[in-house]
């Protein structure tokens, strides 16, 4: 966030452990990011293995709705200006949103 701040840019911070996404909103930032769920998914966590998620992971709709239950599986930070959003991973990624 120190990125986007050094451009003049304040961000919401959106704590998605206490307000989890939807599945509707996971999709809607899968879109603007042009990514499919597993490719925002944190493959390392330990829920992604206790789930078995493995062999899932070509299952659009089951992802979703499994990361909407399970938020610490979504990667993050997720910048969004507009209809648009980034992975933050690297930082410098969030750099794009800004004009």
């Amino acid at each position: 966030m120190l990125l986007l701040r050094e451009k003049g840019v304040e961000p919401e911070i959106i704590e998605y452990l206490k307000n989890p996404a939807d599945e509707s909103i996971l999709r809607s930032l899968a879109e603007m990011m042009g990514l499919r769920p597993n490719q925002f998914i944190r493959k390392g966590e330990a829920e992604f293995k206790a789930l078995n998620l493995k062999d899932s992971f070509e299952d659009d709709d089951f992802l979703f709705s499994t990361m909407a239950k399970h938020p610490k599986l979504m990667e993050r930070p997720i910048a969004v200006s507009d209809q648009q959003a980034v992975l933050g991973r690297p930082p410098e990624k969030v750099l794009r949103l800004v004009k």
